[in-house]
């Protein structure tokens, strides 16, 4: 498993959108990696990411009995864990009902994980709405949307090529295009908060220059970092 200073080291990444995906992740939001290729890095990264998730939500995979567990009034709040939205027999592989379950736990209180083979925003929504069933409020309930791109040039890169920010009345909006941030994606009015984003990433910076690498070191340093923040949850 590779952490996010693996991911900035490979250029999957920058400081600004690790920041930016710290930000809201390590509050709570939810979140879903996306590629078509098999192979393309979306379960990697999606660790690695969830490697910044609160303290107070503990990461559980989705089998039927634990999403029948979190949709019982008064269940603890988690961050629950699909490893990918596929028809496969696989372990915490979601699709049809079994999916529809999964996605109405964010309304429940809990924080969602999850990959898929999709580009783009439209793809994912046709996936999962269209072939699946899920209402659309559901759908937007994921506040992060973060796609692959696969490629080569002197060698194989694998960077993050697009994000899109979930506004849960209104849909899912850009936030990184490949090569710069949304200039608003800091404003209140968008969700933002710019000084706990800035926070987030001059720890990112020193944690790094520190020498941190491992998932266990990274998680240990950003446990402290959020003891010492206590942000407001979103």
């Amino acid at each position: 498993m590779l952490s996010v200073f693996d991911l900035l080291e490979a250029g999957t990444l920058d400081l600004d959108l690790a920041a930016c995906l710290m930000a809201r992740i390590s509050r709570g939001a939810s979140f879903m990696v996306g590629a078509s290729p098999g192979g393309a890095g979306k379960t990697t990264v999606m660790a690695a990411l969830l490697n910044l998730a609160p303290a107070d939500r503990p990461l559980t995979a989705a089998t039927a009995e634990s999403v029948r567990s979190g949709r019982q009034a008064g269940s603890v709040p988690r961050c629950y864990i699909c490893h990918e939205v596929g028809r496969g027999h696989y372990f915490s592989y979601l699709w049809g009902e079994a999916l529809r379950e999964y996605c109405a736990l964010a309304g429940c209180g809990h924080m969602l994980a999850t990959n898929l083979h999709a580009d783009d925003l439209d793809e994912t929504c046709s996936q999962v709405c269209g072939q699946n069933g899920v209402p659309l409020d559901d759908f937007r309930c994921f506040d992060l949307l973060v796609f692959l791109r696969v490629g080569a040039g002197t060698g194989p890169y694998r960077r993050i090529a697009k994000v899109y920010c979930g506004d849960r009345g209104h849909g899912h909006r850009l936030l990184f295009d490949g090569a710069s941030l949304a200039p608003d994606l800091d404003s209140p009015g968008r969700g933002g908060d710019a000084v706990y984003v800035r926070r987030c990433r001059e720890f990112l910076e020193q944690t790094h220059a520190a020498g941190a690498r491992t998932i266990e070191q990274t998680r240990r340093a950003v446990l402290g970092f959020l003891s010492a923040c206590t942000p407001a949850a979103s």
